[in-house]
């Protein structure tokens, strides 16, 4: 099993070209398991996490057995990826919490208006 999962919106274009993007840029193959929140596989996983999160629009991330939403998880997605990308993790943090979730919050509720796929 990979060291972190990845669940996305399998039917938004900008998620589908997010995990291109990380696809690219792992730091090893089996790092990274991207899967569809709309998935059998990806529905088993999120019933697994606690209730208030369950039905969340947003990208799941399975990390060391933690779940992270939001921009928590878009950040913890940098420890996958090259060295020059992870890098930046720990500066990441610093940005503040409702900061990151508003920047986070903007971009996702402009998504579909970059396309949807039947997938």
């Amino acid at each position: 099993m990979a060291k972190t999962t990845l669940l996305i919106d399998a039917h938004c274009v900008m998620c589908n070209g997010l995990a291109r993007f990380l696809r690219k840029r792992t730091s090893r193959e089996d790092e990274l398991e991207i899967q569809g929140i709309q998935s059998d596989e990806g529905q088993e996983l999120i019933a697994t996490f606690p209730p208030r999160i369950q039905s969340m629009d947003t990208l799941y991330v399975v990390r060391n057995e933690k779940v992270h939403v939001r921009s928590a998880g878009a950040i913890r997605l940098l420890l996958c990826m090259k060295w020059y990308y992870a890098m930046w993790f720990p500066l990441a943090w610093l940005v503040p919490l409702p900061l990151r979730d508003a920047a986070y919050w903007g971009v996702s509720k402009v998504r579909h208006r970059f396309g949807r796929t039947d997938v």
